[in-house]
């Protein structure tokens, strides 16, 4: 009897194991947040996610994801996609892309860094918040995977150097750069008009059908001149030209143009095909346990056969 619970307890371990790593891998894939046109997001409603490609030569793209969501959602839907490590799995966003930008491409680029190890923290994707009527970021605490924006909130993801604190790399864009201004929805279809007209009852005379008159002539007449000759202005009562205004040296004031990288709103599209390969972690330490467990098992199988 013992001998077969030496032989069930590894074997249960490891299936329970494996079934964890199982469920990792379903969980940590994207759920699939909304994405919605920028115009759909509000002061009170949506998220905004900016994500800065200035680090590269590109501008700040911004997108409005629903929410309730987490951080990685608004990340993985719209078009957007994103890339974990090796060492940290897919919680940890090493790389960023989006399909309406350089073909999807995401940053840094394989060969800037291979995301097997986790990136240095002069060289990272740092990850900020700015709540509803908030013009000021705050350093993420939590990871895109825990931490839920708030309705109304902007999301912003910069690359560089970052310290853990948040003090030094803080972004060159304000929350006000990028967050929604208008307090209703905007740029979706045009409501349909509902409202109808009574008829009006048989006895109600409305009188004859006025028939189409001709199309009048928009040009007046011309005024006839009174008879006689038709006077002229001597030399002496010509009336002088005006005077000509002064010319400026100075040239034409040209508005300064804001602050910071372009900002551009970022339409949703069809989503990219998501990395797995940050996955590959999990699978392989779930494959080992079942070997582990299996090598136990058939161990306590010998040894209770040598009994």
């Amino acid at each position: 009897m013992s001998g077969n619970r030496l032989l069930r307890a590894p074997a249960r371990t490891a299936a329970a194991l494996g079934l964890t790593v199982a469920a990792f891998a379903a969980t940590a894939a994207p759920a699939g947040a909304a994405p919605q046109p920028m115009g759909q997001c509000t002061t009170s409603s949506g998220v905004v996610l900016a994500v800065d490609f200035s680090h590269w030569g590109g501008p700040v793209y911004r997108s409005c994801g629903t929410t309730p969501t987490t951080g990685y959602e608004l990340l993985n839907q719209g078009g957007w996609a994103t890339t974990g490590t090796g060492h940290d799995g897919p919680a940890f966003i090493c790389r960023i892309g989006y399909s309406g930008h350089q073909s999807g491409e995401q940053y840094p680029t394989p060969q800037q860094d291979d995301c097997v190890l986790t990136p240095p923290a002069s060289a990272y994707w740092s990850y900020w918040h700015a709540n509803p009527g908030q013009n000021t970021w705050e350093y993420s605490q939590l990871g895109a995977m825990l931490y839920k924006p708030k309705p109304g909130s902007v999301d912003l993801w910069i690359f560089g150097g970052t310290d853990i604190e948040g003090t030094e790399g803080k972004p060159a864009v304000t929350p006000d750069q990028l967050r929604a201004k208008n307090t209703t929805p905007t740029g979706g279809p045009a409501p349909k008009d509902t409202r109808t007209t009574a008829p009006l009852p048989p006895s109600v005379n409305t009188g004859p059908r006025p028939e189409n008159p001709p199309p009048a002539d928009p040009t007046p007449p011309a005024a006839t001149p009174p008879p006689g000759p038709t006077p002229s202005a001597s030399p002496s009562e010509s009336v002088p030209p005006p005077p000509s205004a002064p010319m400026s040296s100075a040239p034409p004031a040209v508005a300064a143009p804001p602050p910071g990288p372009q900002v551009v709103d970022a339409a949703p599209t069809a989503d990219a095909e998501h990395d797995v390969g940050s996955y590959l972690p999990a699978v392989a330490t779930g494959a080992l346990v079942l070997l582990i467990g299996a090598a136990a098992a058939y161990a306590a199988k010998r040894r209770r056969r040598t009994e």
